[in-house]
């Protein structure tokens, strides 16, 4: 296959990482806006979602696209339910001191993580795509005719991966006329403004604050349903999101939604394309080395505020 081909075929791997990407940073980073809480137990209920989706889809069996969209649904409800409940009784009682939130969130990594292995064990679970066509894709040459089609030969992909693509699209969507136009966006952004003068007009501040905790938990746990199918799900898989999310989150700024999903897009496309090309080691090298230049040069991010 030509270059041309290749590299449009890694720019799609690309998408599909910045896709996923995108719905988990942009949890940690509303997480990190309204509440300026450091939740670094936000991988683990990445890997919460994507072994609730293996549970839900071996359950039931029968055709995929079943255990598929009941997960889809339930994950990121029980993710949710679960991180709301660990506000209340954990975070809360802590008065969201940032040294002991970032302690108890480390608290929090590890049960999710020990008690997924002592429920499911530590093998990695496959879970069936609901659909999986192998979709071939067209590249287009210059002639002495000008522009022609062609079909070059394992320039393809399936029907899943653009699924992946779409789905984050409409659910990011969703989540900005969500945040934008709802009551409960309103409470979010009178929290995220000024949390004292909110509570001081009536706004449950506490319960807001478990809302956006268990929001930011459930949008993890949706990327993770999303993409087990092209992933295994395993007790261990909470790391790389992990990181990647704080990559993602610092390169954007923190606390910015936009710059969020900026940001997910410039490292998912350079992950994709640089471990197609060269290796995945390097993707996540080079994605480390922007980060610290992003500290030096610009600390606030690509679309953060600028403090004072």
């Amino acid at each position: 296959m030509e270059f041309g081909p290749h590299l449009m075929l890694a720019s799609l791997e690309g998408a599909v990482t910045a896709a996923i990407l995108a719905l988990t940073a942009m949890g940690l980073s509303i997480v990190f806006g309204v509440m300026r809480v450091v939740n670094i137990a936000h991988g683990e209920f990445f890997m919460l979602g994507a072994v609730i989706a293996w549970w839900v889809a071996s359950l039931l069996g029968g055709h995929p696209a079943i255990g598929f969209v009941l997960a889809l649904v339930l994950a990121p409800l029980i993710v949710g339910t679960l991180a709301a409940v660990a506000d209340r009784f954990i975070l809360q009682r802590i008065n969201y001191d940032p040294d002991r939130t970032i302690v108890a969130t480390i608290g929090l990594l590890y049960i999710i993580q020990q008690t997924t292995l002592m429920t499911f064990g530590p093998e990695a679970r496959p879970v069936q795509p609901p659909f999986n066509t192998r979709l071939a894709l067209p590249w287009f040459e210059y002639g002495e005719n000008g522009f022609a089609m062609i079909w070059p030969w394992g320039l393809s992909i399936t029907s899943y991966k653009l699924f992946v693509i779409v789905a984050a699209i409409t659910i990011i969507t969703g989540l900005w006329l969500f945040l934008t136009r709802s009551k409960a966006g309103l409470l979010m952004r009178a929290t995220q403004q000024d949390s004292e003068t909110a509570q001081a007009f009536g706004v449950p501040v506490q319960r807001v604050y478990s809302w956006v905790f268990g929001l930011g938990a459930g949008l993890a746990a949706i990327g993770a349903v999303l993409v087990v199918p092209i992933q295994q799900a395993h007790y261990l898989m909470g790391q790389d999101p992990l990181l990647l999310s704080f990559i993602v989150v610092i390169i954007g700024g923190l606390g910015s939604l936009p710059g969020t999903i900026i940001a997910a897009i410039l490292i998912g496309m350079s992950d994709g394309i640089i471990s197609v090309f060269f290796s995945p080691t390097l993707a996540k090298i080079i994605a480390t080395l922007v980060v610290a230049m992003v500290l030096v040069f610009r600390p606030q991010g690509l679309l953060g505020k600028s403090e004072g």
